[in-house]
């Protein structure tokens, strides 16, 4: 289960980071055909493992099973990028206001490789567990099980999109503020508490433990530990696995799920110890526990990927590799920007929630031993389920310590029971800390300049496509001059000479190139730079062609600059006559001509910015 959560928040990241194209590599027919080609090879590959190493072993079979469910999720990655689907799917109605159904049209396409993977995986199952399927009841089987992990995604998607459309007043504005977030997650737990365990119970085709002697026993045993759960039979695998579960914060919600293989193969002492490890759970608070670490993960994204993928994305040898590789500058945002997180979610759900999880794990154990007084049972029921479960005592297990070091550890508790109290310490200070680094990133985060960081990034990004994008349609002054605009922006004025100067070869009667060089020319920190002349014959020819208030004012400061005051009274007037919206400026403008020299101020003239056609 905790393998499968995160192989679908991988697949639901996976899409959600891909942009929406302005336009596809492949046409509609080519994309659906490449797409069905991935399909095609996916259901051979999966045939093929499936016949060679899952015969007949429950071991390689789920070993398969593991095996191709990474594999499906490279086949949706390639399908992401090379079809373009999100493209596709924004087209469908209702895509528009309710932008979950895009969401969902996306895990629609990497669950079509998962049923391929079930369906060719049929007959390897049914040898295994020796049970008939037809290839529509065994997938549906696999989907049922299944549906719990993004059902709850499912439904915060939707609600979301719905709440947007109310005519509410006031609501929008809480949706978007950070009180949002809290309401949702709020959202979140009623769901999780309410509807979820018996949704799941249903769908997983669970049974109520029939009345008699093992449902008495079970409920005395609870009556002792002050506990109440409804007692179900749970088909897992056939319920041929030998494992136990518990779901539900609510006691009238609440349910002990038993395989019958546990069932039978336990004693009832045996059974008793199994039961207190469950109960273990919901007394140390485990449940609301794992809510609370999956949440805190979207509190990190929440908080860190804004910064961290500006940070990465404001460097410029990611501008070099644009221009150099060719590489479309969309992709590669997307590709800097998912990679990193992508990374972190693994990390955190392997490593971080897989820390707690294991030790949770242990503290129920624990528990176990204290409510039977002994250990030996649990310690007999985990012997049985390692020979019976093919011989792995040792095998390691990334959410639960490994069988062998369970036993160790009950053991080592029975002989002292001091390591009861000192995990129970341990995995409080070990929340303390989680709980203090959330505090930190929190407030650490304010302190990163995200404004800065995004400025940036959208100056880097935009050269990269300029350079890009001129190095693609060498003929086109435009790129030239948006590269030289932008270059002034950065005081980098050498380049944007150099840009202009290309630009205007390209199109010389084009009234903004001329202007901007113009300016360029008049305005240049770099004295060097600096050719009044020139600017004003540039100035002159982009008023004949375009007469607007910032070019006219372009012309009379080279007309100053050249020292013809009178004449750039008179064109500053005029701009003002053109654009009286900016009066304060144009007469500001009047007065530096009438007070300075253009010689005075050549080691101090402001520039004003670069005004550009839309």
């Amino acid at each position: 289960m905790y393998t499968n959560l995160i192989l679908f928040l991988v697949a639901i990241f996976l899409f959600s980071v891909a942009g929406t194209p302005e336009s596809t590599m492949l046409s509609a027919w080519q994309a659906g055909l490449l797409y069905v080609c991935f399909l095609y090879g996916f259901s051979r590959l999966s045939g093929y493992l499936f016949n060679r190493q899952a015969r007949g072993r429950s071991s390689g079979y789920f070993k398969t099973e593991k095996q191709l469910s990474i594999l499906s999720l490279i086949f949706f990655s390639l399908t992401v990028y090379f079809c373009d689907p999100k493209y596709y799917l924004s087209m469908l109605p209702f895509a528009g206001p309710f932008p979950a159904l895009v969401g969902f049209g996306g895990l629609v396409l990497f669950v079509i490789f998962l049923m391929i993977m079930w369906s060719r995986g049929r007959s390897a199952y049914e040898e295994v567990f020796a049970k008939k399927y037809s290839i529509t009841s065994f997938v549906l089987s696999n989907l049922k099980a299944n549906l719990p992990i993004v059902l709850p995604w499912m439904v915060l998607s939707l609600l979301y999109d719905v709440m947007a459309l109310l005519p509410v007043p006031g609501l929008q504005k809480i949706i978007s503020s950070s009180w949002g977030d809290l309401l949702f997650y709020a959202v979140f737990l009623v769901f999780i508490v309410s509807f979820f365990p018996p949704l799941v119970r249903s769908l997983w085709g669970c049974r109520k433990l029939p009345e008699g002697y093992l449902k008495n026993k079970l409920d005395a045993f609870c009556q002792t530990q002050n506990f109440k759960a409804d007692f179900y039979l749970w088909p897992l695998f056939e319920g041929r696995v030998l494992t136990a579960a518990v779901m539900g914060i609510v006691p009238g919600l609440r349910y002990i799920l038993l395989t019958p293989a546990l069932i039978e193969t336990m004693t009832m002492t045996e059974l008793e110890a199994i039961l207190a490890h469950e109960i273990g759970h919901v007394k140390k608070r485990h449940l609301l526990l794992y809510i609370f670490l999956i949440g805190s993960f979207s509190l990190l994204v929440g908080l860190l990927a804004e910064p961290l993928i500006h940070l990465i994305l404001s460097f410029g040898f990611l501008n070099n590799l644009i221009i150099q590789a060719n590489i479309k500058a969309e992709t590669l945002v997307t590709v800097v920007g998912a990679v990193p997180l992508l990374a972190a979610m693994v990390l955190y759900f392997r490593y971080i929630f897989g820390y707690f999880i294991r030790n949770f794990e242990r503290q129920a154990d624990l528990f176990s031993l204290q409510a039977v007084g002994s250990g030996e049972a649990l310690v007999s029921a985990f012997e049985k389920i390692a020979v019976l479960g093919g011989n792995i005592r040792e095998q390691p297990n990334w959410h639960h310590f490994g069988i062998g070091e369970r036993i160790d550890c009950l053991e080592a508790a029975s002989r002292s029971p001091k390591i009861i109290q000192q995990h129970d310490r341990k995995v409080r200070r070990s929340l303390l800390f989680f709980v203090a680094v959330l505090l930190l990133t929190f407030v650490g985060v304010q302190q990163i300049p995200t404004e800065l960081l995004a400025q940036r990034f959208e100056a880097n990004f935009t050269e990269a496509i300029l350079m890009q994008r001129a190095a693609q349609e060498p003929d086109q002054a435009l790129w030239q001059r948006l590269i030289g605009d932008l270059m002034l922006n950065k005081k980098m004025e050498e380049k944007a000479l150099a840009a202009y100067e290309k630009a205007f070869s390209l199109d010389p009667v084009n009234a903004e190139i001329m202007n901007n060089f113009a300016w360029l020319l008049l305005t240049s920190e770099n004295l060097q730079l600096r050719d009044p002349s020139r600017a004003l014959t540039l100035a002159r020819g982009a008023v004949i062609l375009q007469e607007k208030g910032y070019i006219l004012d372009t012309l009379a400061t080279a007309y100053w600059a050249n020292d013809l005051v009178e004449e750039a009274v008179q064109t500053e007037r005029r701009a003002l006559a053109v654009d009286p919206g900016k009066r304060r400026f144009y007469q500001a403008q009047i007065h530096r001509f009438l007070a300075s020299s253009y010689g005075d101020s050549l080691h101090g003239v402001p520039q004003a910015e670069i005004e550009t056609m839309n």
